[in-house]
């Protein structure tokens, strides 16, 4: 095993340094693939037994889409297995009927890649009800929709701070990037949002956690769901992945930070997943990495302020 000489050494820091600066990256972690499951799975149907379709199953009921409880004993046997019953195919076409999908109930490929992208962890469907609002005008077709029951603030001035169970890099930094996600909200709604001491009590509360933090939404490491948040209420919060590769300037196989915040705080807004087809607005449930995604979208501000009756 060689060593490294005096005259080298320096010329081996310059390098290392100057590869940090190509991308300011919040957090690094080793890659990883949740749903990665999914693409063994592609070309499966009805009236077949398939290793690894309890996993599908799994996938489907936490995002909305499946709910064996109902059948009882039978039913709850089911969920664990790798049979392609009916209920799985029912499942799978609301799934493509949600996304724009030809609906097949079968794993084509369109579907299999759509299922693999990295994306909220706020169930499309939830107790079986998503509520659909569809905003018709000459020119425009929006497909905004709010969180089952229309949950609101009653206030307009919301304040905010940070509490993690993961010390995360340049927090200074993660600060910055969410007041810019707030104000993008800000400027096209009556809301003000102000960051709070630790200390202080806030509206809503903002952290980095991992894996199982205690609020029945464990985590599942870098690239399956980015995170999650509450809808509108006191003691509300919104979650990050501490796993994911998070950065401000996005590269490949990293998350843009800002991205997923201003998508995060839509739903602490009120607003529920989009569905629009070309998955253009923040509010739509994914992102891919090596993505930034940070402006709103007409349907975006259409939705928010169709909730909660500000002027257009």
């Amino acid at each position: 095993m060689s060593t490294m000489t005096a005259r080298s050494f320096p010329i081996f820091v310059a390098i290392l340094l100057l590869v940090a600066m190509q991308s300011r990256t919040i957090q690094s972690k080793p890659s990883g693939d949740p749903f990665g499951f999914v693409k063994h799975l592609e070309g499966c149907h009805k009236n077949g037994s398939v290793k690894g379709l309890h996993e599908l199953k799994r996938y489907l009921e936490k995002f909305g889409y499946l709910n064996y409880g109902h059948q009882g004993k039978k039913g709850h046997n089911h969920a664990n297995d790798d049979e392609f019953d009916d209920l799985l195919e029912s499942a799978i076409k609301a799934y493509q009927q949600n996304h724009h999908l030809n609906v097949t109930g079968s794993l084509d490929n369109s579907t299999v890649h759509e299922m693999m992208q990295p994306r909220c962890g706020v169930p499309d469907v939830v107790n079986g009800t998503k509520h659909y609002h569809t905003h018709k005008s000459i020119h425009t077709l929006a497909h905004y929709n709010f969180i089952p029951g229309n949950p609101r603030w009653a206030k307009r001035q919301l304040t905010y701070k940070f509490r993690s169970s993961v010390q995360v890099p340049a927090a200074q930094n993660i600060r910055s990037i969410c007041a810019k996600a707030f104000q993008r909200w800000a400027q096209v709604t009556e809301f003000t949002f102000q960051e709070v001491s630790v200390s202080s009590p806030a509206d809503i509360v903002i952290g980095f956690h991992r894996r199982d933090h205690n609020d029945g939404k464990a985590f599942d490491g870098p690239q399956g769901v980015l995170a999650h948040a509450t809808p509108p209420a006191s003691n509300a919060m919104f979650h990050f992945d501490a796993d994911e590769n998070w950065s401000e300037n996005p590269g490949p196989n990293q998350m843009d930070l800002e991205s997923v915040a201003v998508h995060e705080i839509g739903h602490l807004l009120g607003l529920d997943h989009n569905d629009d087809p070309n998955a253009d607005a923040i509010m739509s449930s994914g992102i891919p990495s090596g993505i930034a995604k940070r402006d709103l979208r007409a349907d975006d501000i259409q939705g928010v302020r169709a909730l909660y009756g500000f002027a257009n």
